[in-house]
């Protein structure tokens, strides 16, 4: 009885954490996430230039060492976790455009954005192109890694545990991200 009680509570689990989200409302049809696909530019800064994912980014392992801190680089380069609740951006809620942290390439806003409670910065959906996916099996238990389109930076981890119409959960580990925010004020 124990184990079906607790089985319950795990279910239950991302709809808990989805009420918490701090942002608007999620959109209700899938017709509304392409929309805010299509449009993640209004939440740029104005003059803000950003690379495309056509425009490939290969270092060698020391010249990634030189461009990112040891944590960035773990995760980034070594496909690294960084330790739940140690970001800072789980807890960004200003408007604006989630980067890689590797090469600067757009991959999520603040309006795909939600609270799942995990620790980990979380997204319903990403910006059209910017991720490619690899089956890990690491944990024995296959899951599907995403990577940045761009440079091939190891991002995190995506569930099909999130809010409607999606049900994705994008966990992304905070030192593969930088935020730039729409005012233009880090």
């Amino acid at each position: 009885m124990e184990r079906r009680n607790l089985l319950k509570a795990i279910a239950a689990t991302p709809i808990v954490a989805f009420a918490g989200r701090a942002h608007t409302a999620p959109p209700a049809t899938m017709k509304e996430v392409e929309n805010l696909q299509n449009n993640w530019k209004t939440l740029l800064a104005e003059g803000t230039q950003v690379p495309s994912a056509s425009d490939k980014l290969n270092l060698s392992k020391d010249e990634w060492r030189k461009r990112l801190d040891p944590k960035a680089y773990d995760v980034l380069r070594e496909e690294g976790t960084e330790r739940a609740g140690t970001s800072p951006l789980d807890n960004e809620k200003r408007e604006g455009v989630f980067v890689c942290a590797g090469c600067g390439l757009p991959v999520f806003t603040s309006a795909m954005k939600f609270n799942s409670g995990t620790g980990w910065p979380s997204f319903f959906t990403t910006i059209p192109g910017a991720f490619v996916t690899k089956t890990d099996y690491k944990i024995i238990y296959p899951r599907t890694e995403y990577h940045c389109a761009r440079c091939g930076g190891h991002h995190g981890h995506v569930f099909d545990d999130g809010p409607a119409p999606t049900k994705q959960r994008y966990c992304n580990n905070g030192a593969a991200l930088k935020f730039i925010p729409k005012s233009g004020k880090a």
